[in-house]
Formats: structure tokens, sequence, C-alpha cells
């Protein structure tokens, strides 16, 4: 496990308040959403302290969830216990799955391809490890529509942010790195979470569904 994995300060902060406080801001139903008529073998990567667990539908025959921060794995495989469907926590990290290519029906992340280091390489094991056909849900923080709103996230995570966040950034065009990763963009919704009066760094959204072509891989 490599030192920059080992967040514990900001690892119990996401799991006792950060976590908590979104899911009271309502984020709730874009769980329900990013993770609504899934089945079959589905890998979770970055599943923090297993949020999502409990959402999974029946559907789902089994859930691999990997989660390099070994404060937040202790969690989820606490919460992997109480979960309707089967859960295996497991260690790992996203630029290199420790699984066969086309293990996988679907892939989750959620709030994760903002803080991994690599992004591209990421989305091209998530590629990799998905059965032609598969789907990937995504649920993340982007970068903003306004200039100014991009400006300040680029500043920040140029700076301070990451270092506060485990690793986040603010202003990545995730959708763009998914499509150049040789995804097709089958659904895609942009909104702002949670509402506020004042525009927040990390507020734009999207959420949706990639899917690896039948046929073919990534040049």
């Amino acid at each position: 496990m490599s030192g920059r994995n080992k967040h514990p300060v900001f690892a119990r902060f996401y799991a006792k308040v950060a976590g908590p406080a979104m899911d009271k801001a309502g984020m709730g139903p874009h769980r329900d959403r990013l993770l609504a008529d899934l089945d079959g073998e589905v890998l979770e990567l970055g599943a923090g302290n297993g949020l999502n667990f409990g959402r999974y539908p029946d559907a789902v025959k089994h859930v691999t969830a990997v989660e390099p921060e070994p404060t937040l794995r202790e969690y989820a495989a606490q919460a992997a216990a109480a979960a309707p469907v089967p859960v295996t926590v497991v260690d790992g990290r996203g630029e290199a799955l420790p699984f066969p290519d086309a293990s996988f029906d679907a892939a989750v992340v959620c709030l994760v391809l903002c803080s991994v280091p690599d992004q591209a390489t990421v989305l091209t094991e998530l590629y990799r490890v998905l059965r032609p056909g598969g789907t990937l849900r995504f649920f993340e923080h982007v970068q903003a529509d306004s200039l100014k709103m991009q400006r300040v996230q680029q500043v920040l995570d140029k700076t301070i942010w990451p270092l506060l966040a485990g690793g986040c950034h603010t202003g990545r065009d995730t959708a763009a790195a998914i499509t150049a990763a040789g995804f097709g963009l089958t659904d895609l919704d942009s909104f702002t979470f949670p509402q506020s009066r004042v525009a927040m760094p990390t507020g734009t959204h999207i959420l949706g569904t990639a899917v690896r072509p039948a046929e073919g891989t990534p040049e």
C-alpha cells in the first residue's frame, strides 16, 4: 500500500461527517439513480465506507468493492455485512485493478474519479475489466460551466484543495475522459448538488451511464 492511499484523518471525517451530511442534503436519490436496474457481477471502485451498499437492487448477483484507503475499507467491510446483496470488500487501486479482463457486467464510480491520481489509466482499467457491452455508471463532481468558477477550480486544484480533501480535484472534465477511454456515453445528466445560494467549486455534478462497445478495444 503506497502512502498516498493513506488519509486516515480525511477518511474519518468523510465517514462520520461529510458522507452523512451529503445524504442529509439529498444525495440518496442520486445514489438510487446511479444504481437503478443493475444486475449481474458489479465492480464498485472507491467504495469509501460503503454508503452505496444498501441501495443495490436485488438483481445484482455480487458486488466487488475496491477501496485503497485502510480506514474507509474497514468501515466498508462493516457495511458489507448488512448489505442486501453479497458484497466483498478488497484492497486495490484503480490504476492496476487485480482482476482478469472482462470480469464484470457493470462498474460503478461514485465521487471517485475526482481523486484518483491518474484518471485516464483508471478509466482504461475499468474498460478492461468490463465485459464487452458492459456498463459504467458514474456520479462525479466535475468542471464548472462558468469560466469564472473554472478559474477558481484551477487555483484550488493547483494549491490547497487536494491536500485538504484526500487528493480530490474540483475541475476535472470527467465526461470527456470517459469518452477518451473508449466508452460510449448513453445517458448524461448535469446538475448542481447540493442546491445552494452560493456557487461552490464542487457543486457541478454529472450522473450517467457509459458502455464498453460490444466489439473492439480502445486505441
